[in-house]
């Protein structure tokens, strides 16, 4: 388990690298590409392949095929640009078991990504897109226990600070409005009327009963005021005296 762990992480890292040797590039071609791959400095090169047994006997390629283990071969060629190598594991002449593939591009060489790589890559490309566009959602929504949620966009801040601010008109009170508060206030008034009253502003306050008694006698004296006038009128009528007699007409 340790080492299939170990052979992943090594095969993940070396997803994310590539390696050139400029020295190469201006004669690349099919015969000596795989020798240009089999460089020391390259790390995408396994010293313990059957090629480096075939090249330190000085045999041909072709000897590869009555051999069995690891081997490199070149796969595709389209020249002078691409070039496509397998590696692979023999077990018999007619039977290999490809483990990777490196495509060389104007001299620079990658490892191509296996399937598993490319559907993992994707998904967590396209998780992080939706994770994201839920964070930035998230951000826009707002939440008040009086008014619930709602959305607050910052297209909409800009907007509100183009648009100038228009006063609010304050609607007046309607007729009942105003009737059925004077009414409650009249109400509250006969019910808890008050024991202290000021007549002018700055004057101590006085006691309601002593002001009552203070507006007795001016409304005797009105009354007495009002009924010599009565009699007056009346003397005035009896002193008058009988009405003129007309004549008739006949």
């Amino acid at each position: 388990m340790a080492a299939a762990a170990a052979a992943a992480d090594n095969r993940d890292s070396l997803l994310g690298i590539s390696w050139v040797d400029s020295a190469w590039i201006p004669i690349l071609n099919p015969g000596n590409v795989l020798d240009y791959f089999s460089e020391r400095s390259n790390p995408f090169y396994d010293r313990t392949c059957n090629n480096e047994v075939v090249k330190m006997q000085r045999l041909s390629l072709d000897h590869l095929h009555n051999m069995t283990g690891l081997e490199y071969i070149l796969l595709h060629a389209q020249e002078p640009i691409l070039y496509i190598i397998r590696k692979q594991h023999r077990h018999s002449p007619t039977q290999a078991t490809p483990l990777a593939d490196y495509y060389i591009i104007a001299g620079v060489v990658y490892q191509a990504p296996d399937l598993g790589s490319v559907l993992n890559s994707r998904m967590l490309t396209a998780i992080h897109a939706v994770q994201s566009a839920f964070d930035e959602a998230m951000s826009y929504c707002r939440y008040h226990p009086s008014k619930g949620y709602w959305w607050h966009f910052k297209d909409q801040e800009e907007r509100d600070k183009v648009k100038p601010k228009s006063k609010k008109k304050e609607e007046p009170s309607s007729i009942f409005q105003r009737q059925r508060v004077d009414m409650l206030l009249l109400d509250i008034r006969q019910k808890f009327q008050p024991k202290y009253i000021q007549p002018k502003s700055g004057d101590k306050p006085v006691p309601v009963e002593q002001v009552k008694k203070e507006s007795e006698p001016a409304t005797e004296t009105i009354k007495h005021e009002e009924k010599e006038p009565t009699k007056n009128s009346q003397q005035s009528s009896t002193t008058k005296g009988p009405p003129e007699k007309r004549m008739r007409l006949q």
